[in-house]
């Protein structure tokens, strides 16, 4: 299915093509990002990428991104980066995964074809960071000890991959390490990138649970576009789980294509093989099947117009959703085929780990 092996990808790095690592084509700072030491860190690790960089006098109002078309200005919208100071330290409530959405970064440089963030981002889809960490751990600190002796639990990639990030910001790391301190603090995320050798000595505790996106080969092949790739992913998580961090697996979307069944066969088998030894007592999945909402599809074949991703509402079912609003689900008899084939991998390559949900 053209998929690299590890040793591919092994060998690929040690010839100096690294991982993804986010380098913009542009960037814009607020001026007051430049007094806090995250922001100065930035700022001369992009000076010194030879990266373009200008200045904005808010965060949320960036203007002047080139292109002579709306696809152009998306695109490169999607390779600028924008590096403020979070005013708004009251945090999205982000049930059921987690109490609360940690504010670390918005935005992501994958081009996935399916991602909710192409409707509610549509606007602003560059990706911004926030350098006020201490302000924002701050806020974190005061919302786990009102709930104190409860656990609080915060959710790092609501409208981002922080992962991706990393190696810019250094943030994740920082909230890491704070949560690891926190006795009924704990912290989740999800990612799509392999960007996790700097966050593999973090003094985590337990107390951060690392998930990665993980799909077919066919999948991430074609509707993944700028993401780490299905075997750069399996060796991340291999890395991370040796680190001793609870780990999960989301596999979303779902999808029925053609060989779909094979081809999460080979997923699981591959994922099994990489976390071979590794306790499975903390391991966790979440199934996700492929959905759209006509607002969704009419934004992606306009983003994406060859795109090989089914939307035909004919052969789904619709599913109402709150507030009157619906999208677009597998048929009954297609969804219990998925769910039947998926808790039948999850039993026989991993045991002992736990199927949180399938939707």
């Amino acid at each position: 299915m053209g998929r690299e092996s590890k040793e591919e990808v092994y060998s690929r790095r040690k010839e100096g093509d690294s991982v993804k690592i986010f380098k913009p084509d542009l960037a814009f700072f607020e001026p007051a990002a430049l007094d806090y030491p995250i922001g100065v860190s930035i700022y001369r690790k992009l000076k010194k990428m030879g990266v373009e960089i200008r200045r904005t006098t808010s965060h949320n109002r960036v203007t002047g991104i080139p292109g002579n078309t709306e696809w152009e200005k998306y695109k490169i919208s999607k390779r600028t980066l924008v590096v403020g100071v979070r005013k708004t330290l009251e945090f999205d409530s982000s049930k059921p995964s987690a109490e609360y959405a940690l504010p670390i970064s918005t935005g992501c440089m994958g081009h996935c074809h399916y991602c909710y963030l192409q409707t509610t981002m549509g606007s602003k889809p560059y990706v911004r960071v926030y350098v006020n960490m201490d302000e924002i751990l701050e806020a974190a600190k005061k919302y786990i000890d009102e709930r104190a002796p409860e656990i609080t639990r915060f959710e790092a990639a609501c409208t981002s991959d922080p992962v991706s990030l990393e190696p810019l910001t250094g943030n994740l790391k920082r909230v890491i390490e704070f949560m690891g301190k926190e006795e009924f603090g704990r912290l989740r995320f999800v990612t799509k990138y392999d960007t996790v050798d700097s966050l593999l000595d973090a003094d985590h505790r337990g107390h951060t649970r690392f998930r990665f996106s993980v799909n077919a080969a066919y999948v991430i092949k074609n509707f993944e576009p700028a993401t780490s790739s299905f075997e750069e992913r399996v060796i991340a998580a291999g890395k991370v789980s040796r680190a001793g961090y609870p780990l999960g697996f989301i596999v979303a979307p779902i999808i029925r294509f053609e060989g779909w069944k094979q081809g999460y066969r080979e997923l699981m088998e591959r994922l099994a093989k990489e976390l071979d030894g590794a306790s499975h007592e903390n391991l966790t999945f979440e199934l996700i099947q492929h959905r759209f909402t006509k607002t969704a599809k009419h934004v992606i074949l306009k983003r994406y117009p060859k795109t090989k991703l089914e939307m035909n509402e004919e052969e789904r079912k619709y599913k109402w959703g709150r507030y009157g609003r619906g999208k677009y689900v597998y048929r009954d008899d297609e969804q219990e085929e998925i769910r039947e084939l998926f808790h039948d991998l999850v039993e026989r390559y991993f045991p002992q780990a736990t199927i949180e949900y399938f939707t």
